[in-house]
């Protein structure tokens, strides 16, 4: 059984990624959603809230694991791997490596997190992947309360989602990298004001390292196909969002914010 988390609904684009791939694995999903957003928050509060999430995932058996939030990875993938070295993780970094490989004109645009820009990970891949491509950072502010809210279509997401492209665009980037795995859920929407801009989502290619990690570390067994989705939260709130958002259909249930330590 695969483990995915995140802050919020939007790791389910990575849980739909893998879906299309493996539609027979069991997967168990962790919204932190109590305390969604996690990007302004600070990094050592980020950093415990994490490990305490995924040493709950790991109590009920789900292995690997998947931190299907930037932020949380910017913050606490390497201490997850230091407190659970048995456990196999997959985290997500900023896609400036493929972004690289396709722009035209050496600009590239990244739509994340505060947490997500100021963090280690997002420094090593610039630095390892990016020489002589100039990387335009956006701290995309107030996007992820949109998806939250199951809202990916309407004026005021326009608006927003336009007012974060604006100095990606004027900064002349033709890539951009989609930061956060709530971004997916409105990329139709960049497409359209972006038409003319090459769009990077990690979620297939974390999906399809995920799997090759499940068979590399021999957890495939009979499974299938369920999906068990937890949230701090509101558990109705998560089954209209699975329902609005057109994900697996899966049972939703309560988690106390108490047990997550």
């Amino acid at each position: 059984m695969i483990a995915i988390y995140d802050s919020g609904i939007g790791g389910a684009s990575v849980l739909n990624a893998v879906r299309a791939i493996a539609p027979a694995t069991d997967i168990l999903y962790l919204a932190d959603q109590a305390r969604c957003p996690y990007g302004d928050r600070p990094m050592a509060e980020l950093q415990q809230i994490a490990l305490g999430c995924v040493a709950w995932l790991i109590r009920q058996g789900a292995a690997p694991v998947v931190v299907a939030c930037n932020s949380a990875s910017a913050v606490a993938l390497a201490p997850m791997r230091v407190s659970h070295p048995d456990v196999p993780f997959v985290g997500m970094v900023p896609a400036v490596k493929p972004a690289v490989q396709h722009t035209r004109n050496g600009v590239v645009g990244v739509m994340a997190t505060a947490a997500t820009l100021q963090g280690r990970l997002f420094h090593e891949v610039k630095t390892q992947y990016a020489a002589g491509v100039t990387v335009i950072s956006q701290d995309c502010h107030g996007l992820v309360e949109y998806v939250e809210a199951g809202d990916i279509t309407s004026p005021a997401l326009y608006a927003a989602v336009a007012a974060h492209l604006a100095p990606l665009r004027a900064a002349g980037a033709d890539v951009i990298v989609l930061g956060c795995t709530h971004y997916p859920f409105f990329q139709s929407v960049i497409q359209q004001l972006a038409p003319d801009v090459t769009i990077i989502d990690p979620a297939p290619a974390v999906a399809r390292q995920t799997l090759h990690i499940t068979q590399t570390y021999g957890l495939s067994r009979p499974e299938q196909g369920q999906t068990w989705y937890y949230t701090t939260g509101s558990a109705s709130h998560l089954a209209w969002q699975i329902e609005a958002l057109g994900l697996p259909n899966g049972s939703v249930a309560h988690v106390a914010i108490e047990e997550l330590v």
